[in-house]
């Protein structure tokens, strides 16, 4: 009887993690895997695939894809320009719980960490780049201490880069329950030095957004150990 207890527990709590993370629950359910003294390594989901796209800075764009970046922690969102009154993830969360972080944290540990927002209508189409200004001035506004080099705004088919799938579950999916019917606009994704799919969470929601930045500090912590164990004794 005692098992049996035990065993509705367990399927209740799995039952209200399907509820929270929504259609990446399974990558965010095996998202970390035990190591030596009860370290934490991130699952590796592969690299992200291969798209080229802008950034914009000043009025000007420049074209980049995901190996400019290698070297660099990348957190990866969506970003329209009804942001911040409207937007697929909670704009406000990201900038209080990871940006000013980022930015604060700029010159130590948290120096090789980006934030790249692909700008959609909000049905997840591309913005079209005259309306990237629109963008770039709501985050000047509204952002304190606002750094394009830090948070940089991206002009192309963000789909192209939300497309994972792993076992069975993709991260591209439509449906009347997601910001604009499309379902990756809601979601950001880390990406680690390599360009590889590390975590993925919704950001929409406070809680996840914070488990976010945890997430970031595990990724550095296996780099630190990494650098630890690659050095000259």
């Amino acid at each position: 009887m005692e098992k049996k207890r035990n065993l509705a527990g367990r399927l209740k709590s799995v039952l209200a993690l399907l509820l929270v993370f929504g259609p990446a629950f399974l990558l965010v359910f095996i998202s970390t895997r035990g190591c030596d003294h009860k370290f934490k390594v991130l699952e590796d989901y592969g690299p992200v695939p291969s798209a080229k796209f802008k950034i914009y800075s000043q009025g000007n764009l420049k074209p980049v894809d995901f190996s400019d970046f290698k070297g660099n922690i990348i957190l990866v969102t969506t970003i329209q320009k009804t942001c911040p009154t409207d937007c697929a993830v909670s704009m406000w969360h990201i900038d209080q719980l990871l940006y000013q972080h980022i930015r604060k944290n700029k010159r130590k540990k948290l120096k090789q960490v980006q934030i790249i927002s692909f700008a959609t209508d909000g049905k997840g189409n591309p913005l079209p780049i005259n309306e990237l200004e629109t963008i770039n001035q709501s985050l000047m506004d509204n952002v304190e201490g606002y750094d394009p080099k830090l948070w940089m705004i991206a002009s192309g088919d963000a789909k192209k880069v939300f497309d994972f799938e792993f076992n069975g579950q993709k991260l591209l999916r439509k449906g009347k329950e997601f910001y604009g019917g499309e379902s990756f606009q809601e979601l950001i994704l880390l990406l680690d030095k390599q360009g590889h799919l590390r975590m993925v969470l919704r950001g929409n929601q406070e809680g996840l957004v914070r488990r976010m930045r945890e997430h970031i500090a595990l990724l550095q912590k296996q780099y630190d150990k990494e650098r630890k164990a690659n050095s000259p004794k």
